[in-house]
């Protein structure tokens, strides 16, 4: 990688514990999953706090190139509507949702469907999401991007087995258009692990938001052919972009208070409460009309406890996690991530190079990483065009004077505007 010094943003450092309340955007998990479910369904649909980020955008263009319609309404919600489904071009860029949710879709348009991305994505795995479309009666050509869905208009459905240790997206992607299909589908993971499955619970809920009637069982889905309905979807902020946020407070031993905290959720960044609370954090969730704010105090600075922790289901957070784990007192293990090497990047790698080409100590597992907490130095973090690597930079930056970020600016792939949101919670 190539890093230009007019790509490197200076991470604020926080010479004092920072105190700050961040709102937090939607959830792009969940907006995307909406946006799906609207485009498939028998009538109109409305998704009110809607993520608006690269991810997003790139969702919301690849269905309204397949056809269905977008419209901004004036309190800012998005009116979906559902139309026949025609071939097109899909750009995904670097989202995972937009390459293996929309496939599926594709496979119920009238035409061919051509699928490209970023050049990063072309080494993303699509085999299972394609040779199970296949296996399913669906025309494709090509194993990654970029490929193509010849689509006929309608997909016979039926069972099919799947191998989805290395994304839960595969499942949620095939359960999304599975209703749609003639004879509806019914998913089976043959892999030994399966990361990430609070995303697949996130998927059942918002089908039985819709609607549909999901019969699961160990390591199997099914649904029948059945109508999704249209409805109005409220979107929750998105709990892993507000992690990072909450590690703030970890690791300058300050308070960080995120609003609209949901008092129940299918989010795996949720998780984070119980991570910093075992990490030495006091966490709160208080109660504030309708809704919540959730509150992290953080303990003084550099009495923060390692931590072992499986984080085969919320590998979204581990990034955020490792950030903190350099600051704490002792060792921490970060376990059950192998699959996190086919992510935007390969984050285990990226993570062991970058802390410690800052004078830190990360091994790097089979199926984790190990951080022995050593004093840092300044440098230049690589984004690698991750946008949770980038926001790891800027938590080490806040302990850490001279941190460099390459690419800040990825971050708007999910939480547009953070370098601002950054600045004003350090206070400068």
């Amino acid at each position: 990688m190539i890093v230009r010094m007019t790509d490197l943003w200076p991470a604020p450092f926080a010479p004092a514990p920072v105190t700050h309340t961040q709102p937090v955007p939607g959830s792009k998990s969940m907006t995307n999953r909406a946006f799906v479910l609207a485009a498939l369904a028998d009538g109109p649909s409305r998704v009110v706090g809607a993520l608006r980020s690269r991810d997003t955008d790139l969702m919301r263009a690849a269905l309204e190139a397949l056809g269905a319609g977008f419209s901004d309404e004036a309190d800012g919600a998005i009116r979906v509507t559902p139309a026949p489904l025609h071939g097109a071009e899909v750009d995904c860029g670097l989202a995972g949702t937009v390459m293996r949710f929309v496939p599926p879709v594709a496979a119920l348009a009238e035409g061919t469907v051509l699928f490209d991305g970023d050049e990063q994505a072309r080494a993303r795995p699509m085999n299972t999401i394609l040779d199970a479309l296949r296996d399913l009666g669906v025309e494709v050509t090509g194993d990654t991007l970029p490929f193509r869905v010849s689509g006929r208009g309608r997909v016979p459905g039926g069972a099919v087995s799947i191998d989805a240790s290395g994304s839960s997206q595969f499942v949620s992607g095939l359960l999304l258009a599975g209703p749609r299909f003639d004879s509806g589908l019914t998913v089976r993971h043959t892999g030994a692990t399966l990361p990430s499955a609070p995303h697949i619970e996130m998927t059942v809920a918002m089908l039985e938001h819709a609607g549909v009637t999901v019969r699961a069982a160990e390591n199997s889905w099914s649904v029948d052919s059945q109508p999704i309905g249209g409805r109005t979807w409220i979107i929750e902020p998105d709990l892993s972009n507000a992690a990072a946020f909450l590690a703030a407070a970890a690791v300058t031993g300050g308070v960080v208070r995120v609003p609209n905290w949901p008092a129940a959720t299918t989010q795996p960044g949720d998780a984070v409460r119980r991570i910093l609370e075992r990490m030495g954090c006091e966490v709160e969730l208080h109660a504030a009309g309708a809704t919540h704010v959730l509150e992290v105090r953080g303990p003084q600075r550099g009495t923060l406890r390692g931590i072992r922790v499986d984080m085969g289901d919320i590998g979204e957070l581990t990034p955020t996690i490792a950030a903190v784990a350099t600051q704490a007192s002792s060792p921490s293990e970060l376990t059950g991530i192998a699959h996190l090497r086919g992510h935007e990047t390969d984050r285990l790698k990226a993570l062991t190079d970058e802390i410690n080409k800052l004078g830190g100590r990360c091994e790097e597992r089979a199926d984790g990483l190990r951080i022995h907490p050593t004093p840092l130095r300044g440098g230049t973090w690589l984004s690698y065009a991750d946008h949770r690597m980038a926001t790891a930079g800027a938590i080490i930056g806040l302990t850490t004077h001279g941190v460099r970020v390459d690419n800040v600016a990825t971050t708007a792939k999910t939480l547009p505007g953070f370098a601002d949101m950054w600045t004003d919670m350090v206070g400068v």
